[in-house]
């Protein structure tokens, strides 16, 4: 199984406002795509409730294999929730790694 986390950065100068509709919008797209994209094994989206730390969005997900990810990132429904934030994001951190199912 291949555990796939991303870290996103929304951008300072963006009104709070902004900032909380971007990220539910982002947070409900991502949610919903299990019912579209079928090699999604788990994924859920937290956002950050503590303004001392650097980043906004985590996305956890899981999948059977490094391709399955591959594949899901590049889906139409996928490539339309990252959208939502494009505009207010600053930067974005992902680490891929693979654990033996139990």
């Amino acid at each position: 199984m291949v555990k796939h986390i991303v870290l996103f950065k929304l951008k300072n100068e963006v009104p709070v406002d902004v900032k909380l509709a971007a990220m539910n919008a982002f947070k409900n797209a991502i949610e919903a795509l299990p019912t579209q994209i079928s090699v999604i094994r788990k994924i859920e989206v937290g956002l950050n409730m503590n303004p001392a730390e650097t980043w906004d969005i985590a996305l956890y997900s899981e999948f059977d294999t490094l391709e399955d990810v591959k594949s899901y990132a590049v889906h139409p429904a996928h490539v339309a929730a990252g959208k939502l934030i494009a505009e207010v994001k600053e930067s974005r951190a992902c680490v891929d790694y693979e654990i033996a199912d139990n």
